[in-house]
């Protein structure tokens, strides 16, 4: 419905719309960006549910869109007169089927890969999304033995019980299945989270580091540093200090990872979460991607994904979102503050909390990283309840 909608709407002021279909949002912006397009637009729920449909748009340069240039659109969208004209006659749009750039970017993901795949047996979590149309494909082509999970969207479907933020039963299947590796990819396949052969999860962190480290060993790590947001591990960060790489932190968001790899000539970031940036190969996370990277440090180190990453010791972390009436509320209420304020001192430099607002939902997140699963769930719990008290939390 969104996909006519905007169609019709580009058409109509004499643009022209070029239609991808079901495909990726690292897909757009290797399309827009190779192919000489003045921008993208992905329809997608991301990592949330199908209800959550929401629009990104990429500019001509393959990355987000510039917040002065979001702020105008949403100017005209709220302003109640239409100051754009309607094309007439000859100078309306047309609308083109453009799966043929979604070929050109599957042809690009395979020409990435430094070795064939033969005798690896792989596990993917599809997500029941935009991953479908493409990751099975390449993974086979490679020479991989590929079983698919989480591969039949039906529309709403999406993200439900499985992916990336889902990732148990990637886990499951991996070990009942005897796999060397484990991949698992958010709805829009941004994301992409790894499972080792025995099972444990290898979030972004542990992703960041193991690549980080394959490629300082080769010189292919620009000033040996690595961008990640405020929510990477601790552990990580002590990890690179005993490897020697330095790294850099900004705001939640690959947004902000890449505006600082740009800036910076940083080669390697990403976020916890999955979202994982190679800036020389792309411009935004990538999971696919970044999924041939992970299999290129297995194979050309020769060794199991799980001796790749057994050097990092991940700190105890607890997450919990707690949807709110108001964020801005939450933002000005004294009693949090110094709640928050006081876990902070208790934890020390043993620990560490961060609270932010979630950019796609009603909710504040919580986080609190410790010696302790126990202490991180006790702190979490302080402030959360400190917000029920407060009035601030909304029902689910």
């Amino acid at each position: 419905m969104f996909e006519y909608a905007l169609a019709a709407g580009l058409t109509a002021s004499g643009a022209d719309a070029y239609l991808l279909h079901v495909t990726t949002t690292p897909s757009v912006s290797h399309v827009v960006r190779t192919e000489g397009f003045d921008c993208g637009i992905m329809i997608s729920a991301s990592h949330n549910p199908f209800y959550d449909n929401g629009i990104k748009i990429i500019n001509s340069a393959g990355y987000k869109l510039e917040a002065e240039v979001e702020e105008l659109i949403e100017e005209y969208i709220d302003s109640k007169e239409d100051t754009i004209p309607y094309a007439k006659r000859e100078n309306i749009g047309r609308t083109v089927d453009h799966a043929i750039g979604r070929n050109r970017y599957i042809g690009y993901l395979i020409s990435l890969a430094t070795r064939s795949f033969k005798g690896m047996r792989v596990g993917l979590d599809l997500a029941n999304g935009a991953a479908t149309t493409i990751a099975k494909g390449v993974f086979d082509a490679l020479g991989a033995k590929t079983y698919a999970i989480s591969a039949d969207p039906d529309g709403t479907n999406i993200n439900s019980c499985c992916g990336s933020t889902h990732i148990e039963g990637l886990q499951k299947f991996v070990v009942d299945n005897a796999l060397d590796v484990g991949f698992a990819y958010d709805g829009d396949a941004d994301r992409c989270m790894a499972v080792d052969e025995k099972g444990n999860i290898v979030d972004g962190d542990m992703i960041m580091y193991l690549c980080g480290v394959y490629m300082k060993e080769r010189g292919e790590l620009s000033n040996d540093t690595i961008v990640t947001t405020v929510m990477s591990n601790m552990g990580l960060y002590k990890a690179l200090d005993k490897k020697g790489i330095k790294y850099e932190k900004t705001k939640v968001g690959d947004k902000y990872v890449y505006e600082n790899m740009l800036a910076n000539g940083h080669s390697l970031g990403g976020e916890q979460s999955g979202h994982i940036i190679f800036s020389k190969l792309a411009t935004t996370g990538d999971g696919i991607l970044t999924s041939l990277k992970v299999m290129e440090a297995i194979l050309e180190s020769k060794v199991s994904l799980s001796e790749l990453h057994k050097d990092l010791k991940i700190y105890p972390q607890h997450i919990e979102s707690v949807r709110v009436k108001d964020k801005k509320a939450f933002r000005e209420n004294a009693a949090v503050a110094e709640v928050i304020s006081q876990v902070e001192k208790e934890l020390g430099n043993e620990g560490r909390i961060l609270v932010r607002e979630s950019g796609t939902e009603p909710c504040i997140r919580v986080m609190v990283e410790a010696g302790t699963r126990q202490l991180c769930l006790e702190s979490v719990n302080k402030v959360v309840a400190a917000m029920k008290e407060q009035g601030l939390t909304a029902a689910e």
